[in-house]
């Protein structure tokens, strides 16, 4: 299993930046395909996650109505749109995958697979 993140960089704050997780070899049927981000000094946060089959989302409260996360299972791509961004949304940026084997899951846990980070830096 292979998951590669790009798309990080330096924008101003109110800018927007699209990341990119292009994934190979996940083999669960049902899988979701999360991002997750950490800053200096900080715990790592659950920031968005997508589901391949029936497009289920989720958005941590911190960046809801900002952010935008879709798919292109063609491409077994995700992409996470970032929107009006804050300098706290500066952070390493990783995505990661997990089963999903249950109507019940916590998006923000349980990813076996994990991808290298990806730094966005929001300063003007």
């Amino acid at each position: 299993v292979q998951l590669q993140a790009s798309g990080g960089g330096l924008v101003q704050p109110g800018g927007s930046l699209r990341l990119t997780c292009a994934t190979s070899g996940v083999t669960p049927d049902h899988y979701a395909t999360g991002w997750f981000r950490q800053a200096p000094g900080k715990e790592r946060e659950g920031v968005s996650c997508i589901t391949n089959d029936d497009g289920m989302t989720f958005y941590a409260d911190s960046v809801k109505g900002r952010f935008t996360i879709t798919r292109d299972n063609a491409k077994n791509t995700v992409y996470p749109q970032m929107d009006s961004l804050k300098p706290e949304d500066t952070g390493v940026y990783y995505c990661a995958a997990r089963p999903v084997r249950s109507i019940i899951w916590d998006p923000t846990s349980g990813y076996d697979y994990w991808g290298q980070g990806t730094q966005v830096t929001v300063s003007s």
